[in-house]
């Protein structure tokens, strides 16, 4: 597998007859012949292929064909909008979801579960070269002189969303006040050196010598180690809890919907934990077992002293999006023109 070539296409085609068509419209218990779209942003390409996998062991799952597509959560939103065809999506930020739900894809009810629509958890990491040579242990060592960042851009990239908005949030939560906090991200964007895409191109630019610290999510940390990349990772105390979302289009099979119901369950999350992902809070009976990658394999997932969420601590992506990321007037948006990276 190549883990850091980044494709926006995977295809795994399959011709499906109308037999087959008229069998998984039934309702039947196996997905046989049966050809489904993912729509994914594009840092859970190998955990959401393994969850894959380990649905087609399942009666539901048997003989479903998959053809993929990854990207920036924003861009691959957008192009589903634009008739990119999608049977499932797993985007890095509900608004990328609620999107489709005001185009008329997806259903409204789609949060309305136990797990209110989320299929995978993390939180934000500070990946670091090797031996961590410029001993970066918190957000606030980010804006240190000579500390070269790349984080992707909030302009496309979910990832970049989250990481900007710990990192903001770290300056409250130790005392300071939304002055400091801005005063703090123009000095973190004055030592940001790359703004990738997304998460994965974020990945690849440090894998080839950008920077000296990638914001990234903790899943990724974890999974570029496990892939043998030489790196190690930071997990602030002060954090952020990242929920990716998942979905099904209202025109889907019915089997995409089993692979939706999987995917949440305990088997499902012990697959995305094995890959670095935080088992969701609500499904309760997952077994992590041992996560090749982490910082301690056997006990990969650390305590956050103090963990803030979109909603309790923002006030919802609404709120957020209109304060921090509106084109014209949004604080970020406003600093990364200011730093002329944009």
């Amino acid at each position: 597998m190549e883990i850091f070539t980044h494709r926006h296409v995977i295809a795994s085609l399959a011709i499906v007859t109308s037999a087959a068509l008229l069998a998984a419209c039934g309702g039947g218990a196996s997905g046989s012949n049966t050809s489904l779209s993912l729509v994914a942003y594009s840092v859970p390409k190998a955990a959401d292929g393994a969850v894959e996998k380990a649905f087609a062991t399942t009666a539901a799952g048997k003989g479903v064909t998959w053809r993929e597509s990854y990207g920036a959560s924003g861009d691959q939103s957008r192009a589903v909008v634009s008739g990119l065809k999608a049977d499932v999506t797993h985007f890095s930020l509900a608004p990328d979801t609620t999107r489709l739900v005001d185009d008329g894809l997806v259903d409204k009810s789609w949060d309305q579960n136990d797990h209110k629509g989320i299929l995978s958890t993390s939180v934000v990491s500070i990946i670091v070269r090797k031996g961590n040579p410029k001993n970066i242990t918190s957000f606030a060592d980010l804006t240190k002189p000579g500390i070269g960042v790349v984080t992707p851009n909030p302009g496309s990239s979910g990832s970049a969303r989250w990481n900007i908005l710990a990192a903001y949030q770290s300056v409250i939560a130790s005392g300071g006040s939304e002055a400091d906090a801005e005063a703090y991200l123009r000095k973190l964007f004055n030592n940001v050196e790359a703004l990738p895409s997304s998460g994965r191109d974020a990945t690849t630019a440090f894998q080839g010598g950008t920077g000296d610290a990638l914001l990234s999510y903790e899943d990724e940390a974890i999974f570029a180690r496990a892939s043998g990349e030489d790196v190690d990772y930071v997990i602030p105390k002060q954090n952020l809890l990242i929920e990716n979302p998942g979905a099904v289009t209202k025109k889907a099979s019915p089997v995409a919907k089993k692979f939706l119901d999987f995917a949440i369950s305990p088997a499902g999350q012990h697959v995305y934990a094995q890959y670095g992902f935080r088992p969701v809070k609500s499904v309760t009976g997952v077994d992590i077992g041992t996560v090749k990658g982490a910082n301690d394999p056997a006990d990969p997932f650390p305590k956050i002293d103090e963990l803030f969420t979109i909603d309790k601590t923002f006030g919802g992506w609404d709120a957020v999006n209109k304060k921090f990321f509106d084109e014209k007037s949004g604080i970020i948006t406003t600093i990364i023109q200011e730093s002329g990276k944009s």
